[in-house]
């Protein structure tokens, strides 16, 4: 029967993903510091790479999906109002 999965904090993929990144130490020998299998210090790093995209480009893109969210308040606003006032109409002529 195989062990129980290890759940890594943030914190800790993050350590690991920066020292990848450094490329002072091999995957290799990465993984045997850490204890951890080389694959994830690659994955951890390819994750790190592309999160660091989104870090640089991530006020106009949490600007967009504001924007966007406050469209779609709006709208359901909008349609809460025509509701209500279908609602009212008829709670009225059905007496």
């Amino acid at each position: 029967m195989a062990g129980k999965r290890t759940r890594y904090s943030a914190d800790f993929k993050a350590k690991v993903a920066l020292e990848a990144l450094r490329g002072e130490l091999t995957a290799a020998q990465l993984a045997a510091k850490h204890g951890i299998h080389q694959t994830m210090v690659g994955e951890w790093k390819r994750q790190a790479m592309e999160g660091l995209t989104a870090v640089f480009s991530g006020k106009s893109a949490a600007q967009e999906s504001a924007k966007a969210t406050e469209a779609d308040v709006e709208k359901l606003h909008a349609k809460i109002g025509q509701l209500l006032v279908e609602r009212d109409f008829l709670a009225k002529a059905s007496g």
